[in-house]
C-alpha cells in the first residue's frame, strides 16, 4: 500500500507491505537510475541480522557505511565520520543514500544527506516500529551532549520504503518502544483507535495483519499533519505529545539509557496529568492509562532515580522552550491536542503529582 505525503519542499510515496523491498525499488527506479552511486548507511546490529536479506531483495551496486547502534550513531564524532566517508567515495550531488536502519540510523542519513554539498537525495528504509514515525516528515539530527536533536534540519526523502519483514527480528523490548509512538499518534487523533489499543492483551505479540494496521494509522497520522505543516510552526507540534517530559527523562539517563518510547511513555502519563488541569481529561483516565503501560512493561522506575532540578536543565533546553517558558502538547480530550504555555513552578507541581500517582499504583 501507498501512502502519499505532500509537503512544500517535496511531494513523496511511504510504500508499506511485506517482503516488498524488490517491488518497491522497482517503482523507484527512476531515483536509482539517476544517481552515479549508491550508498547504504545502516548500523552494525542491523547489518548483522539484515545484510542478507537486503542484498537479494536490492541487486543493485551499492557500498556500505556500517555505524554503531542506537544513540552513539547520532553524535559528532559519527557524523563527521559519515562525511567523511562520503568524500573519500567521491560522492557528488548525484549520489544517494540509503537509511537503512532505526530512527537513529534514519536521523543521521537524514542529516548527513541534508548538509553534505548543501543536499543529496536519499530513500528511507525503516526497520524498526518506532521509524514508522522518524522515517516520515523529513526531520533530521544529530545529538548534542546537552540535548536531544539540537543541531538538524527538515529535510525530505525521495521516498519511505517500510518493509515490515525487517520488524520479524526486533526485540521485545524495541517493540514495546515502538508501540509508544503508536499509542502517541492515537492519543492525538482517534479515541476509537486507542481504545482498540488498550484492549490488546499484548502490544509486543501481534499478528502482521494487526501490526501493519496499526502502523498504517499511525504513518497516515503523520503524513496528514506533515502535509499541513511541514517545518512545526503550528500543527506539527501536536507529535511532540509525551515529548518534552520524555527527553528530559531520556536525556538524564543517557542516550541509549533508556529506549525513547519507554522515555515517551513515562511524558504521555506526565502530558495527561498536565491536560487535567485544561481539558476533560481525568484522573480516572489517567490512571487507568498509566496501569495499562505498566502491565505491558513498560518502565517507570526511572523518574525517581532524577530529582525534578535535574530534569528541569533538559526540559529547558527543549526546542519548544520559548523565553523560558516551557510549552507542552496537551489533550482537549482524546484526539484533541491543543499547545499551552507552562511556568517551571507548575511543571515541578506536575513532577510531585505524577511520583505519588506511580507510588500509588505501583502499591
Amino acid at each position: 500500500m501507498k501512502i502519499p505525503v505532500h509537503t512544500a519542499s517535496h511531494s513523496y510515496e511511504v510504500i508499506i507491505g511485506n517482503r516488498i523491498l524488490k517491488d518497491a525499488f522497482s517503482s523507484l527506479k527512476k531515483h536509482i537510475e539517476e544517481a552515479d552511486r549508491i550508498i547504504v548507511f545502516t548500523d552494525e546490529n542491523v547489518w548483522q541480522a539484515q545484510h542478507a536479506y537486503f542484498q537479494e531483495q536490492f541487486p543493485e551496486p551499492f557500498e556500505v557505511f556500517v555505524m554503531p547502534a542506537g544513540e552513539t550513531c547520532k553524535s559528532f564524532d559519527n557524523y563527521f565520520a559519515a562525511q567523511t566517508f562520503l568524500l573519500e567515495k567521491k560522492s557528488t550531488r548525484k549520489t544517494l543514500l540509503i537509511a537503512l536502519g532505526g530512527g537513529a540510523v534514519g536521523d543521521l542519513t537524514g542529516f548527513a544527506a541534508a548538509t553534505y554539498m548543501r543536499g543529496i537525495p536519499y530513500i528511507q528504509v525503516p526497520t524498526t516500529i518506532l521509524a514508522h514515525d522518524s522515517a516520515v516528515g523529513g526531520k533530521t539530527a544529530i545529538n548534542h551532549p546537552q540535548g536531544k536533536n539540537m543541531v538538524g534540519a527538515f529535510y525530505q526523502p525521495q521516498a519511505v520504503v517500510y518493509d515490515t519483514e525487517f520488524l520479524s527480528s526486533l526485540s521485545e523490548k524495541e517493540m514495546r518502544s515502538g508501540m509508544a509512538e503508536v499509542i502517541k499518534h492515537a492519543l492525538i487523533s482517534n479515541e476509537k483507535w486507542l481504545m482498540e489499543l488498550l484492549d490488546l492483551s499484548s502490544i509486543t505479540k501481534l499478528s502482521d495483519h494487526q501490526l501493519a494496521s496499526h502502523l498504517k494509522s499511525g504513518i497516515e497520522v503523520k503524513a496528514k499533519i506533515v502535509t499541513e505543516d511541514e517545518t512545526e510552526q503550528s500543527v506539527r507540534k501536536y507529535l511532540n505529545f509525551g515529548h518534552t517530559y520524555g527527553h528530559a527523562i531520556e536525556a538524564a539517563a543517557g542516550y541509549g539509557g533508556l529506549a525513547h518510547g519507554e522515555a515517551v511513555m513515562i511524558g504521555m502519563v506526565y502530558a495527561l496529568l498536565l491536560s487535567e488541569r485544561y481539558s476533560q481529561i481525568n484522573r480516572e483516565f489517567t490512571k487507568s492509562f498509566l496501569q495499562f503501560a505498566i502491565e505491558k512493561g513498560y518502565p517507570f522506575e526511572g523518574v525517581f532515580n532524577y530529582s525534578f532540578d535535574q530534569l528541569k536543565d533538559y526540559m529547558l533546553k527543549d526546542k519548544k522552550a520559548e523565553y523560558g517558558v516551557l510549552n507542552f502538547v496537551l489533550l482537549s480530550k482524546i484526539g484533541e491536542p491543543f499547545v499551552r504555555s507552562i511556568e517551571l513552578s507548575e511543571c515541578k507541581e506536575i513532577d510531585l503529582e505524577l511520583r505519588e500517582l506511580l507510588q500509588e499504583v505501583g502499591k
